[in-house]
């Protein structure tokens, strides 16, 4: 008769609109095709067909609002078989100085080439370095690398008291940044 409290915390938020976000982050990749997969998911391809990806929506609920945040997934064939996941941030306290990885599942041994590659590259530092991200985590599941990296921006605000909602754009040089960034992870993790 009464849904279970697990079944209640897993409930979507009252106010959630499934696809609205996704919606606004269609605009903001607007160069970019747009096929959706599901309600809160869509694959996203450039003009020459080189780059594809998926944005997916995540919702976080909160005290009296919530926050729909977009998950932007890179998938990338792997040229062997294995198992890692690694997490990416900016290095500096006050200042990004550079890239930190850190291996946290896997040899950390066999990916010190993967490692050092992924914070020597130019490309991928001159992406990333300006990119504002929230999480960055590098997989590899089986023969393929998933690159799953949550903005700052692409991002939608949602209050019930007071009542408001706010999407938080990907400014266009922030999709530059991370349309770079897609293509250089493509490079060097297609090579591993």
């Amino acid at each position: 008769m009464f849904p279970s409290l697990s079944e209640y915390w897993r409930r979507p938020p009252s106010g959630y609109r499934p696809g609205a976000t996704l919606m606004q982050v269609q605009r903001d990749l607007s160069p970019l095709r747009a096929e959706p997969l599901d309600a809160a998911t869509a694959r996203f391809t450039s003009a020459d067909g080189e780059l594809d990806f998926e944005v997916r929506e995540v919702v976080q609920a909160q005290f009296l609002m919530h926050l729909v945040v977009t998950e932007f997934v890179l998938r990338v064939p792997a040229a062997t078989s294995g198992s890692a996941r690694i997490k990416v941030n900016h290095h500096g306290a006050i200042r990004r100085q550079g890239l930190a990885c850190k291996v946290r599942a896997g040899d950390a041994q066999e990916l010190d080439g993967l490692l050092a590659r992924l914070q020597g590259d130019a490309g991928l530092l001159a992406a990333l370095m300006p990119l504002d991200f929230k999480r960055l985590w590098i997989e590899w599941e089986g023969r393929h690398w998933v690159v799953r990296l949550e903005h700052m921006g692409a991002s939608e605000v949602v209050s019930r008291m007071p009542s408001f909602r706010r999407y938080i754009r990907l400014a266009p040089v922030q999709r530059q940044h991370l349309l770079q960034a897609f293509r250089a992870l493509q490079g060097i993790l297609g090579s591993h």
